[in-house]
């Protein structure tokens, strides 16, 4: 069965993914020890997704963790957040543009603390290959239409 992007079915295959991949580990060791390494992954509106959708996604030494939608960025704690169009983040997980590649370029943008960026360069591939292996499964036409989606709540 196809899992629908975005949502909580899909960024939790893509937390399973990233956790089972021992390359991730190994290049993220240390990610978020000594800084907030969580990210907020921003999918803004566009002609395919009606409003922006931010998902958690929680990084530290190795570990991926709570990966989940958030109604507002401002209720979690994160280090940084790598945004772009709903559009772009299909192309992203489709392999049609990478995300260091992206941010580069300026299809994305990246806020947050710069100390953990050249890190971040170690791990931005294992974030890709996992977003290519979920994407597998992928239905991209929740974007396409009137979309139902359920939101996480956070305490």
């Amino acid at each position: 069965m196809a899992l629908p992007f975005p949502t909580n079915e899909w960024i939790e295959e893509w937390e399973d993914e990233l956790s089972s991949n021992p390359d991730y580990q190994e290049s993220s060791e240390g990610w978020g020890v000594d800084f907030n390494g969580n990210f907020i992954f921003q999918l803004e509106a566009d002609d395919r997704l009606p409003e922006d959708q931010y998902f958690f996604i929680g990084l530290e030494d190795g570990d991926v963790f709570d990966c989940r939608e958030i109604d507002d960025p401002e209720n979690v704690d994160y280090g940084f957040i790598y945004r772009g169009s709903y559009s772009d983040w299909v192309r992203l997980t489709e392999g049609e543009v990478g995300a260091i590649d992206g941010l580069m370029s300026g299809v994305f943008e990246l806020d947050g603390g710069v100390g953990g960026l050249q890190d971040l360069l170690h791990v931005a591939g294992e974030f890709e290959d996992a977003g290519h292996q979920a994407v597998d499964g992928t239905d991209f036409t929740l974007g396409q239409a009137d979309p139902v989606r359920v939101r996480a709540t956070v305490d």
